[in-house]
């Protein structure tokens, strides 16, 4: 152990994907003393305009989106005490598919070496302990979050300085209570099923290795997703208020894919055998 405070740095694709699956932990490890580091590697202009205007629709203008998306992330980091905030500003790419993905600059469309090699050097600057990013499938699918996972596996390895790493994921038994909750509001929320172009989303409980109670920062995280406004239309968990959010949204869960610590697994502390 050093004297120097302890690190987390968390990986994603758009300002917004900060909130959902790391919100929690990055209140929480802050609160901690811990230096949080949040990497966001597009500048969001594929998201929704003022009013809710779609992209490819009269009226969406890409540029005044990431100004406003930009603005959101800032005021959602203020939410969560994140001690800095580093933006690649790659394109956008949009959803698997579109035309987006092709664009010039385009984050799908940069070669991972270029991307991970800027990642690396944050990496470098910053020295963190813990990385945490997405699996191989970017969650869900998205270009962008692929593409967040990629670049993170090679900078890692390029500089071999994290103890550890993760990525975020989903127990599979809590999308019936997810399911629930959404009708209840509303939102139609089928379970989801493996495909031969998707494969099934989260983990069986008994393969994540990672269990962080955050539910003391609900309001935290609460706050970080709000402050994302202008996609409000597509954050459906703003709709459940506070309170039920946090009872839905308090436990944040991850898979530990690099460990050089030996802790024992389940655990439930992203820096178990770091202090």
């Amino acid at each position: 152990m050093t004297d120097r405070s302890l690190t987390l740095m968390a990986v994603h694709a758009h300002p917004d994907d900060e909130a959902t699956s790391t919100g929690g932990i990055l209140a929480r490890y802050a609160a901690e003393g811990v230096t949080t580091v949040l990497v966001t590697c597009t500048d969001g202009g594929c998201g929704d305009g003022p009013g809710g205007i779609k992209p490819g629709d009269p009226g969406h203008d890409p540029k005044a989106v990431v100004e406003m998306r930009r603005a959101e992330l800032a005021a959602s980091c203020e939410a969560l005490k994140v001690t800095h905030l580093e933006t690649l500003d790659y394109g956008d790419s949009g959803m698997m598919g579109w035309a987006t993905n092709d664009a010039p600059g385009a984050f799908w469309n940069t070669p991972v070496a270029e991307a991970a090699g800027r990642l690396a050097e944050l990496i470098r600057r910053y020295r963190p302990d813990v990385v945490v990013s997405y699996d191989e499938n970017g969650f869900y699918g998205h270009p962008d979050h692929i593409q967040a996972h990629r670049i993170t596996m090679a900078a890692v390895e390029q500089t071999g300085i994290p103890a550890k790493v993760y990525w975020t994921t989903v127990p599979r038994s809590a999308f019936q209570q997810f399911g629930t909750v959404m009708r209840e509001i509303g939102v139609e929320f089928p379970e989801p099923e493996a495909t031969d172009e998707m494969p099934a989303l989260g983990l069986p409980d008994d393969e994540i290795t990672t269990w962080v109670d955050t539910s003391g920062y609900g309001g935290q995280k609460f706050a970080s997703l709000a402050a994302h406004a202008s996609q409000a239309e597509n954050i459906f968990f703003l709709r459940l208020g506070q309170e039920r959010f946090t009872e839905l949204m308090g436990m944040e869960t991850f898979v530990r894919v690099r460990d050089t610590t030996g802790a024992a697994t389940p655990e439930d502390d992203l820096f178990a055998g770091l202090r």
